[in-house]
């Protein structure tokens, strides 16, 4: 159902794939950016990139699990992180690997940016995923 390409002639990936491809006919879902939000709209994770990550993840299952869908069949994300350095990156996407985003592997793009929609927000996620079934 997902076909995830490593291109051979490109730098490989550490734990992505260069790219998804999902035969027509197959159910996707497009999901708004996961926040470190509680149900509540409390910011989780002040300050804290990392928990921030873990907090963004634990929504994005609750978002994928809503449309019948799971990490594992997320095909593509983009990772968003308020800071330039490299290993606050390298961190939250340590974070994205754990969580098993990476398993597929999926494609994915890490960016650091200036800031996000929320006050005090460091993280947040997009995702598109197959709906199995």
């Amino acid at each position: 159902m997902i076909q995830r390409v490593t291109v051979p002639s490109l730098f490989p990936p550490p734990t992505y794939s260069h790219a998804s491809v999902v035969e027509a006919g197959t159910r996707l879902a497009f999901l708004a950016g996961s926040v470190p939000l509680d149900a509540g709209g409390e910011l989780i994770g002040p300050g804290d990139p990392v928990r921030q990550a873990e907090q963004v993840i634990a929504n994005l299952r609750e978002q994928l699990g809503a449309v019948g869908s799971d990490l594992a069949h997320v095909v593509s994300t983009d990772v968003y992180v308020v800071s330039s350095e490299p290993a606050v990156l390298s961190a939250v996407w340590g974070v994205v690997e754990a969580s098993g985003l990476s398993t597929g592997p999926h494609s994915s793009t890490l960016i650091g940016v200036a800031c996000l929609g929320y006050t005090g927000q460091l993280v947040e996620i997009t995702a598109t995923a197959v709906v199995p079934g």
